[in-house]
């Protein structure tokens, strides 16, 4: 039944949002260059790691050592008004379509904190 429920509600997502989406992405190109898309593993159901996408908020400016710069000297802001609106976060509907993630229950942290999970915190991979 949640899966069903996030179908539906995905594909009447993408039938709202794909001119927003597609006006998005044309500003995140031109104001940030490519790629539009963010992407980063995420763990998902069962720790089974997944691929997210969200729309690009920072440049990848490096400094004269070749290093990215800190993230606050390469978000935008642009950037920082589709992290405040959660704008940036729409591309996400595709990871709901794929089944990878749902529109009720735990945001997907980054893989790194797993094992910092203590074993209860761990059963938050137990859903979708």
């Amino acid at each position: 039944m949640k899966r069903a429920f996030d179908l539906v509600l995905a594909a009447i997502g993408v039938l709202l949002f794909a001119l927003p989406l597609l006006v998005l992405a044309v500003m995140v190109r031109r104001k940030l260059g490519g790629p539009v898309l963010f992407r980063q593993v995420r763990p998902g159901r069962g720790g089974r790691p997944f691929e997210m996408v969200k729309f690009r908020t920072m440049t990848s400016e490096r400094g004269p050592d070749g290093a990215l710069l800190p993230d606050a000297q390469r978000l935008t802001d642009f950037g920082r008004f589709l992290r405040a609106t959660s704008l940036d976060e729409l591309p996400e509907i595709w990871n709901v379509l794929k089944g990878d993630m749902s529109f009720v229950g735990p945001r997907p942290l980054l893989v790194e904190y797993l094992p910092l999970y203590s074993t209860q915190e761990a059963r938050r991979h137990e859903v979708r």
